[in-house]
């Protein structure tokens, strides 16, 4: 009882053209067709910039695996619990229990629609345990994204990218370069790159993802569910060839 009545005192805090976007939100997400997909794709595919654009056009949440270890540890959930035991000790969080805390958080409502899971499975073995689990919920993964790309693009895209460290502005130096080279268009202050984005950690991230990755998109092609996406397009023609593949 003593659950119910904080969730009221929380809803009475609510504005009501808050609650009102809301209602609207799920009035308009109730025609929607269920989704649930799969995002593939190494570090500077592209797949973090679609993601947010199909969960809110689809209406579906967005699954990563961080978010969600984090989340049921702070719940204190009874996975959380035991996944916090194991961060605790510094060992991995079983495939099992991620897997566990999966299932409950698809349980929330902003679930209902369907999600899109972004880093996880990276294994065969994570794929298979993830069919099982849903299987055991009625349903399967409908469409796996990968997000395919030349790892050339992908290193001309990565360390060409110089922040400004203050403010989090971002540019390019092919694609979206600064007025003055090095410096920030705003406070003339130097620009910076980020240490993963120089050629040889890219490259041994690539090796790595390409390796771990490769047989889950095997798996999932002998599936029939597996989309190859055109990544090195500009984002705005992945986000139309996306939306179509989700839509079909």
């Amino acid at each position: 009882m003593a659950t119910n009545s904080a969730a009221s005192v929380d809803m009475e805090d609510i504005q009501t053209v808050d609650l009102m976007s809301e209602l609207l939100r799920r009035m308009k997400c109730a025609s929607k067709p269920d989704k649930r997909l799969v995002f593939i794709g190494p570090p500077g595919s592209g797949k973090g910039t679609q993601s947010p654009v199909i969960k809110d056009e689809f209406c579906l949440c967005h699954l990563s695996t961080g978010d969600m270890l984090r989340a049921a540890v702070a719940s204190k959930s009874p996975l959380g619990v035991k996944a916090k035991e194991a961060m605790d000790k510094g060992e991995l969080v079983s495939d099992d229990l991620v897997v566990g805390i999966m299932d409950e958080a698809m349980n929330r409502p902003k679930c209902q629609k369907g999600f899109i899971l972004d880093g996880f499975p990276r294994t065969v073995t994570q794929a298979e345990k993830l069919d099982e689990m849903l299987n055991r919920r009625g349903t399967q993964i409908d469409k796996v994204l990968n997000f395919a790309i030349d790892d050339s693009v992908l290193e001309e895209r990565i360390t060409g990218r110089w922040i400004h460290s203050s403010s989090g502005r971002s540019y390019h130096t092919k694609f979206a370069p600064p007025k003055v080279p090095g410096v920030d268009d705003v406070t003339g202050e130097p620009l910076i790159q980020r240490k993963d984005d120089n050629a040889d950690v890219l490259r041994s991230r690539l090796d790595a993802f390409h390796k771990q990755t490769q047989p889950v998109i095997d798996y999932y092609a002998k599936k029939g569910n597996l989309v190859n996406i055109p990544a090195e397009k500009a984002p705005e023609e992945v986000t139309k060839v996306v939306k179509k593949v989700v839509s079909t």
